[in-house]
């Protein structure tokens, strides 16, 4: 298989949720909203999807929103009969391919990525990640000569759309889309739609980490929800620390979610690849979570600024709209973007918030 990221858990995630009983007059006009959700949980894409439901009366929209993934990602696997990312990658440098509407849109806002962070994200990357195989049972550190061959074929600028007619055409033979890093999001937010197209108004989205929370807290009135942010250094379920949030999208990148360890010398390499030198990043991040309006915007915002290092990368969020994000460095060190100061509450002891001016 060749669909990398995509086929693959995030490991940085823990939603923690308090609920509590009503326990007044005023909470018990919620009488519509769960306390224990609909719920359902199923492998898909190898990872693990699951959808929490809260309003009393919509367990038929599980099914919904799980045929919306299914649907897309039917489109977005290669090595599938019917993926059309497989097929625009195995007509690279033959021919243009038509695609559907979700494909086209989830291409366009790849390249946005890509663009806005100076090929940071790059949605070309699938020659080079192909070659490494982390997170695959043939993992592997190529040779040189083989990174040297596939670089030029990694640039999102030769990537040519046709507005009209939704088509899109890498000129070169050898060129691979991976859009394992911005998938999942496009497809969390898909869920989304489909739940609050069926009046579902509070929900918990995971689609393999990605995190959405619908609406507020079941555990009272305008309650946000309580989101734990998962420690990069630890098994799954130890936290570093929590959020508040409501209606928002969470999304971690970081180096210990997948790694090959060379067996020559125990090296690690981590997953996230630069584009320009073949190998992993070399910075001082060991996670990266955004927090967003929109999950597609997390999964590609997490890869876009992980390659710019904890002071590049608080600088470019700074800078967006609506955008927050918490930066975890190999040093335990943690920094925050400017909303998020006085928000986010530590709670390991293991971890130290810095200020910003430290940053060197």
């Amino acid at each position: 298989m060749k669909n990398k990221h995509l086929l693959l858990m995030s490991f940085f995630f823990v939603l923690v949720i308090g609920l509590a009983g009503c326990g007044d007059a005023k909470e018990e006009k919620k009488a519509a909203i769960l306390k224990d959700p609909y719920s359902d949980t199923q492998f898909l894409m190898g990872t693990v999807v699951n959808v929490k439901i809260y309003n009393e009366g919509k367990e038929d929209v599980l099914e919904k929103a799980f045929n919306r993934v299914k649907k897309l990602a039917a489109k977005i696997t290669v090595n599938e009969k019917g993926s059309e990312i497989d097929e625009i990658n195995n007509q690279a440098g033959v021919a243009p391919v038509k695609v559907t509407d979700d494909i086209y849109y989830l291409l366009k806002e790849a390249y946005h990525y890509s663009k806005t962070s100076e090929g940071g994200f790059d949605m070309t990357i699938g020659s080079l990640t192909d070659l490494w195989r982390i997170g695959f049972p043939d993992a592997r550190k190529p040779a040189q000569n083989e990174i040297d061959a596939v670089l030029p074929l990694i640039d999102y600028k030769k990537v040519d759309f046709n507005d009209k007619d939704k088509t899109v055409y890498l000129p070169e033979k050898g060129m691979q889309l991976d859009l394992g890093a911005i998938a999942k999001g496009y497809i969390t937010d898909e869920v989304v739609k489909v739940l609050k197209a069926n009046d579902v108004d509070t929900a918990i989205v995971d689609l393999g980490g990605n995190i959405f929370v619908l609406g507020h807290s079941p555990r009272k009135a305008d309650a946000d929800w309580n989101v734990g942010i998962q420690d990069p250094n630890e098994t799954r379920g130890t936290t570093i620390g929590t959020i508040p949030e409501s209606n928002r999208s969470i999304v971690t990148s970081g180096i210990y979610e997948r790694f090959y360890e060379d067996p020559t010398d125990g090296k690690k390499y981590d997953h996230l690849m630069d584009g320009t030198t073949g190998y992993p990043f070399d910075n001082d991040i060991a996670g990266v979570s955004i927090v967003s309006k929109k999950s597609i915007d997390g999964d590609g915002l997490s890869t876009a600024v992980f390659s710019k290092g904890v002071k590049g990368g608080l600088a470019f969020v700074d800078n967006l709209d609506g955008v927050e994000a918490i930066f975890v460095t190999k040093e335990n060190k943690i920094y925050l973007s400017k909303g998020l100061d006085g928000v986010f509450k530590l709670t390991s002891d293991t971890y130290t918030v810095e200020k910003r001016s430290s940053l060197k």
